[in-house]
């Protein structure tokens, strides 16, 4: 069904960077979210008029109110496709992510109210009814909402929205509600206990767990995460693919939108190759950067030596200590400047974001004592950075 709906209404539907596309998706989610809720209201609006089923009614409302969850959506996707204008020029793409996090509240205030509500039910036990009908309506609600919550999970995972996983996340507590009280009227029926109390706090935590975690995700790119690994992989393989280009360090990727990066980079060239050539070649990965990995790509050239053997050695001298010494460290910009009393080596070390002031300059002085072994007139001057890549865990 989802892949029919796919080839039925989104134009080019393979092609999910482009923006078109990613909306075409984002309203398909949303019109299918409305007028799965809006049926459910129906139904049971028809259910609880016929059986006077007060429950039943409340419930009805309830599914109308889960509409508005998909209209919310429709209104961020649409608004997040415009294109970038003179106040916005990287566009409008964020506004997705401010969208899923109204859904995530959302999920978080209706899990705060059944937790009001399950608490009432501790206090003071309502007695429980089993009427085969409301079992009836109680499926059939967990049945397209758990097809809902499928439906918008698997396209939001096509295309990297997190207000369609944020709809989803919602209708699968949507799921969990009614499951749990079909659950908690067969255990009454079976054994004559109300536990439809208990059972409610447990689901109230999940909800809110639920909404706690699609906030949290949503922030994330909002507030300005690192880069994943794979992403930072991906970028600098593909920088360091040019001939001409020696190795690269400092990648910072910026997020504007699902698909809309923004991203600096450092790349190492010969420093014996003429300026204008190395030029050329950096302007080349920036183009083909754009096109091919839909990345907006601003690198800075870093001139490195290749020929003057005394440079590399000493290098080499510094990476082989830093190794032995703490492998989670790193160096670049290396550079040498040399008199007749005094080494002066110049270089850049990446830390990780755990070492404190104190460990740092600890392992600063550790390593230029063990480079005046190695060379007494060796004096270092380094300059102390953090990476901006993610770790594979996150």
């Amino acid at each position: 069904m989802t892949e029919f709906l796919v080839r039925s209404f989104v134009k080019d539907h393979t092609e999910i960077e482009r923006v078109s596309v990613r909306t075409a998706y984002g309203v398909l989610a949303s019109v299918v979210g409305i007028l799965c809720n809006v049926l459910l209201f129906v139904v049971k609006c028809a259910v609880g008029y016929l059986l006077h089923s007060i429950s039943v009614m409340a419930d009805a409302f309830n599914n109308l109110s889960d509409a508005g969850s998909s209209v919310i959506g429709l209104v961020g996707v649409k608004m997040a496709s415009k294109p970038a204008d003179r106040a916005h020029p990287f566009g409008h793409g964020r506004i997705e992510y401010i969208a899923a996090l109204i859904v995530a509240f959302l999920v978080m205030e209706v899990g705060f109210s059944f937790l009001k509500d399950a608490v009432g039910k501790i206090r003071q036990p309502e007695e429980l009814k089993f009427q085969a009908v409301s079992v009836i309506v109680l499926v059939l609600s967990v049945g397209v909402k758990l097809w809902l919550g499928f439906f918008n999970r698997r396209l939001g995972q096509r295309i990297d929205s997190k207000v369609m996983m944020a709809t989803a996340a919602d209708a699968m507590g949507d799921v969990i509600t009614p499951t749990a009280t079909i659950a908690s009227l067969l255990f009454f029926r079976m054994t004559g206990v109300n536990i439809d109390g208990i059972v409610g706090l447990g689901v109230s935590l999940v909800v809110m767990w639920a909404g706690v975690g699609i906030a949290k995700d949503t922030l994330e790119p909002l507030i300005g995460k690192a880069v994943e690994p794979k992403e930072y992989a991906r970028i600098t393989d593909f920088v360091e693919g040019y001939e001409g280009v020696l190795g690269s360090h400092d990648l910072i990727v910026h997020n504007y939108g699902p698909s809309k990066s923004m991203a600096s980079i450092h790349a190492e060239v010969p420093n014996d190759v003429e300026i204008e050539a190395s030029h050329e070649i950096i302007d080349r990965i920036e183009r083909e950067a754009f096109r091919e990995l839909g990345v907006f790509l601003v690198i800075h050239m870093d001139p490195v030596e290749t020929r003057d053997v005394r440079v590399i050695q000493a290098r080499g001298q510094v990476e082989r200590i830093l190794e032995a010494l703490d492998s989670a460290v790193a160096i670049h910009d290396f550079r040498m400047v040399s008199g007749e009393e005094q080494v002066n080596l110049i270089f850049d070390m990446e830390v990780p974001y755990e070492y404190d002031e104190k460990k740092q300059d600890e392992l600063k002085m550790t390593l230029a004592k063990l480079l005046q072994i190695t060379d007494s007139r060796y004096q270092c001057v380094i300059t102390i950075e953090r990476s901006y890549i993610g770790s594979a865990k996150e």
